[in-house]
């Protein structure tokens, strides 16, 4: 198979329904998402088999779910085929959202950034999620999308922030409170 096919060579490409070109915002937006794939990929070789199993297997379970909003962000018009982003996807976030909340302190202040090097990476998949959320939330405005994609993307960096969080804990390595942040947070 030849990886290239030379359709794209005029600033188009194919998605799910008919050709787009290639700067249009529902590209903009599910390149993102794969940024994002891509990044969670990298984070996750920050992280130790053996502490971190269960957040690898996770993790995994997310790309192949990014994959998903992926396709559903390429579908011009949902009547070609279901959508594959569901609201029990979005259930399962939170669940491990929880889960993983649990075995971090409270907070009071601000987080930098940092910590350990798999706690900079989750932060970096965080915010690229957000950045990935504001393109669906833009392709949005104009264009028909399964709204279950921009919910699973701002609960994805809700997690992302929280298992940042979580490697620093099971590094044995603090936070990095922003220094001149008063407390802001309280549990409840």
């Amino acid at each position: 198979m030849r990886i290239y096919t030379r359709t794209g060579d005029a600033g188009q490409t194919g998605v799910i329904g008919g050709r787009v070109d290639k700067d249009d915002v529902r590209v903009e937006a599910y390149g993102t998402v794969d940024e994002l794939n891509c990044f969670v990929g990298q984070a996750m070789g920050f992280l130790d088999a053996e502490k971190f199993s269960d957040l690898l297997a996770d993790l995994l379970d997310i790309q192949n779910e990014l994959f998903d909003c992926g396709s559903d962000l390429a579908l011009l018009k949902q009547e070609l085929r279901p959508y594959k982003v569901k609201a029990e996807m979005v259930d399962q976030l939170e669940a491990w959202i929880d889960k993983y909340d649990a075995e971090t302190p409270d907070i009071k202040k601000f987080i930098l950034p940092g910590g350990s090097q798999a706690s900079s990476a989750l932060h970096v998949c965080r915010t690229i999620c957000r950045r990935a959320e504001r393109r669906v939330v833009t392709l949005a405005r104009t264009q028909p999308i399964n709204e279950e994609v921009r919910r699973y993307l701002n609960r994805l960096s809700d997690l992302f922030f929280t298992v940042a969080r979580l490697a620093n804990v099971r590094s044995g390595v603090g936070d990095v409170e922003y220094a001149r942040s008063a407390d802001v947070f309280r549990r409840k």
